[in-house]
């Protein structure tokens, strides 16, 4: 035993002496691999032995995208692919056969089996397998929903059970009612369910309840406008079969019929919704009180016009739409509320995962005031976003990741792939990933740094620093997600908001600090009967944000921009994935296609003239900003959307004249719109001539004349035969949608909404009496007195 303890026993002066050891002697260390986020180790090589500037190029592009593959790039490269193919989908200009797309799908995933090792081939493989999985699952969500949809407009007589019940700004309330009969007349082909408005209601009628009544239903509408928002696409998705509002009633009915138990649940849901939006509205009067309930129950139909555009003006108007920004305050304030309770209580924090009991009560807070809004399909995106980062948290993993920003378009792409169609989708994602992508590149920078050092300053400099960072992460994200959103803002509403940012500053720390925590507090202390000076704190806030819209809103510069084309969108959608999911010096790939929508954006030409859907209005660019339109009180929904695609300004109505003489005699290069005997005729500024006409009788006198003719009669046949006059007819229009105009060289080039092969959300439109080239129906005397 001594002799191991001698043995083992070490002198303390070797230690510290400096004895010659022999270098060979020493453990050599092993080179260090680079870590996924390093480029591998390259050697200098002499100057004369420098490889040619492509071939260093190639090996760099090589690395960077090991490096990108290292990183997990591909995973979330996966999800925009599949949204690329869906969105391919949806365009097509027919509906390809499902049988097609599935055994597409099929070989291509047989092929990525037998590729092997091959890795080019294998990722060349994943991606069109992503594009065709996209398309794919479009075409099954078309499959499944089939909605029935009216092809002509009727009055009939309607009973059915209601669904929702939504009080309107202009003081008419909209009912969503699922159809159980019609009579006088029967319809051979109705819709399972449609909205009606009316002026009042029964008393005391709720959803779930049965009405009855006489109902103008319409057929759901097609674009306003070549590549504008279609309402068919939407209701067709929405299982909407057609849209009216009430001739006689609605009066509360009798009906057989038990709901299903899905069904009795939702109107038991949708009962409480608006019990609960009658509930705050006790406590916030005016606007505020509208704005209160739409942030809580999802109820916007109340908020007034003018307050709904001072919010859209200054871009706030995303406040009222439940979604991502809702759902991070819901869950944030109880998170935090969570922690705080757990950090007062130091024995059992340090026992238990409390940061997960704290995910845990926020994810369930996500999922009530999911039920509680009404499930939007903007909430049920924001929900499915929130909940993959609250349940990675359950799992040790990091919340805000790229990786499940993919995970949750995953998730929303195969459930309901029309979604990326629509501005919602396009915006939530855009602004997210930007945000996710921008804090990733300023952590990575920050990182590099020295810690800034709190501790060696004062407290009242450090609250200083934490109030000024505050406003400048405002306002940082603010700028990054309004750039993100900007693009499809202005592709989906025309607009943007100059004073966006101004407006996000002043109006943004009220919604964070005050107005959802205090929506919170008040929910969850409704049950004690003690919500009341939640909700009424929660009403001067909103009162304030509202003041701040407005006011900003009378300064605001003009915030139109005018119709964007589609390739530009493209072009500069694609910039913004690059620049957000890529990592390294790749991303400046981005650059050249930003500069390329840029481009198309400023060398634009936008039509000269549109024609409306029902071929009764139609309105002509004329110089200095201003629309000459045929009609002398034209319907104002169709107008706006025009007004804002054409960037116009003033309206120039037109004119009578005593006969087609006058104009004829005119010598003016541009005229407007001047009418007589069912015949009105304008004059571009290329010189082109546009005819409206009411019938094909008055259509005969411009054919001599006119270089466009637009004739309001499906009957109409053969009009102006062997003139170069091109002839739009109502039969024309019903089938292929509204129509935009171009002239060259005095000839109307036509481009239609919609296709001359119909998807199966624009198959309705067959069914119509114009598309078949009869006359409007009118009901025989005898039929109007059963």
């Amino acid at each position: 035993m001594e002799g191991e303890r001698t043995a083992g026993a070490h002198d303390e002066r070797l230690i510290l002496s400096h004895a010659a050891t022999d270098a060979s002697a020493l453990p050599v260390a092993a080179a260090r691999a680079p870590l996924p986020t390093e480029p591998a180790p390259t050697t200098v090589a002499d100057r004369r032995d420098r490889s040619p500037p492509l071939a260093a190029f190639r090996d760099k592009a090589a690395t960077a995208i090991e490096t990108e593959a290292a990183r997990g790039t591909g995973f979330v490269i996966v999800p925009v692919l599949l949204a690329a193919g869906a969105v391919i989908y949806f365009c097509l200009p027919a509906e390809p056969p499902l049988p097609m797309l599935l055994g597409s799908t099929l070989l291509v995933l047989v092929a990525i089996m037998l590729a092997g090792r091959a890795q080019h081939v294998h990722a060349l493989g994943i991606a069109v397998l992503a594009l065709l999985a996209g398309m794919l699952a479009g075409s099954l969500e078309t499959w499944r929903h089939s909605t029935q949809m009216m092809g002509s407009s009727i009055s009939t007589r309607v009973t059915g059970r209601v669904v929702a019940i939504e009080s309107r700004a202009n003081g008419r309330i909209r009912l969503t009612i699922d159809l159980i009969s019609t009579e006088r007349p029967e319809l051979r082909y109705a819709p399972d369910r449609f909205r009606a408005t009316t002026g009042k209601l029964p008393e005391d009628l709720e959803p779930g309840d049965g009405v009855t009544g006489v109902v103008r239903l319409l057929s759901p509408s097609g674009p306003a406008r070549p590549h504008g928002y279609d309402f068919a696409f939407e209701n067709f998705f929405d299982g909407i079969g057609a849209n009216g509002f009430f001739l006689s009633g609605p009066f509360k009915a009798e009906i057989g019929n038990a709901p299903s138990a899905f069904g009795s649940i939702a109107s038991w849901v949708e009962r409480q919704r608006l019990a609960l939006a009658e509930r705050i509205k006790t406590h916030i009067a005016g606007p505020e009180g509208e704005v209160a309930v739409a942030l809580v129950a999802g109820v916007r139909g109340g908020i007034p016009e003018a307050v709904t555009e001072a919010l859209r003006k200054t871009g706030l108007a995303h406040i009222l739409a439940i979604s991502g920004l809702h759902m991070a305050l819901v869950a944030g304030t109880v998170v935090g509320a969570m922690r705080l309770g757990f950090a007062l209580m130091p024995g059992f924090s340090s026992r238990h995962a409390v940061k997960k009991y704290a995910a845990l009560a926020g994810l369930v807070a996500l999922t009530l005031y999911l039920v509680i809004s009404g499930a939007a399909v903007a909430a049920q995106r924001a929900y499915v976003m929130f909940a993959v980062m609250l349940v990675a948290v359950l799992f040790d993993r990091a919340a805000l990741t790229m990786r499940n920003l993919a995970i949750a378009a995953l998730i929303i792409l195969l459930i309901a792939p029309h979604e990326v169609m629509g501005p919602s989708f396009q915006m939530s994602f855009a602004a997210t990933a930007a945000l996710i992508g921008a804090y990733g590149w300023y952590s990575e920078r920050r990182s590099r740094k020295p810690p800034a050092g709190w501790a060696r300053r004062s407290p009242a400099v450090n609250a200083v620093r934490l109030v000024g960072l505050f406003f400048v992460g405002l306002a940082a994200t603010s700028i990054i997600a309004g750039l993100a959103t900007g693009i499809f803002a202005a592709w989906h509403f025309q607009r943007v908001a100059p004073l966006g940012l101004v407006a996000n500053l002043a109006a943004m720390p009220i919604v964070t600090i005050a107005v959802m925590p205090l929506a919170v507090a008040g929910m969850i202390a409704m049950p004690l009967g003690l919500d009341a000076p939640f909700f009424a704190g929660m009403g001067k806030a909103l009162a304030t944000v509202i003041s701040i819209a407005e006011w900003l809103a009378v300064r605001s510069p003009l915030d139109v921009v005018g119709a964007i084309p589609p390739l530009a969108v493209i072009m500069l959608a694609v910039a913004l994935v690059t620049a957000v999911v890529l990592t390294t010096w790749l991303r400046a790939i981005a650059l050249p296609f930003a500069a390329a929508g840029v481009a198309l954006i400023a060398m634009r030409e936008p039509p000269h003239l549109l024609v409306s859907e029902d071929a009764r209005l139609v309105a002509m660019q004329m110089s200095e900003g201003r629309l000459a339109v045929n009609k002398t009180r034209p319907p104002t929904f169709t107008l706006g959307i025009w007004t804002a695609a054409l960037n116009a300004d003033e309206i120039v109505k037109p004119e009578d004249l005593d006969g087609m003489s006058t104009f004829q005699g005119s010598s003016s290069a541009e005229a407007a719109f001047s009418c007589a005997d069912d015949l009105c005729l304008a004059r571009h500024a290329s010189g082109a001539v546009v005819a409206f006409a009411n019938t094909a009788q008055a259509a005969g006198a411009g054919c001599g004349l006119a270089s466009l003719i637009v004739v309001d009669d499906a009957t109409a046949k053969n009009v102006c035969a062997g003139t170069p006059a091109t002839v739009v007819t109502k039969r024309e229009l019903a089938w292929r949608g509204s129509a935009a105009v171009k002239f060259k060289d005095g000839v109307a080039q036509l481009d239609y909404a919609i296709g001359p092969t119909l998807r199966p959300w624009h198959d309705h439109r067959r069914y119509s009496r114009e598309a078949r080239g009869l006359p409007p129906y009118r009901r025989q005397k005898a039929e109007a007195d059963q």
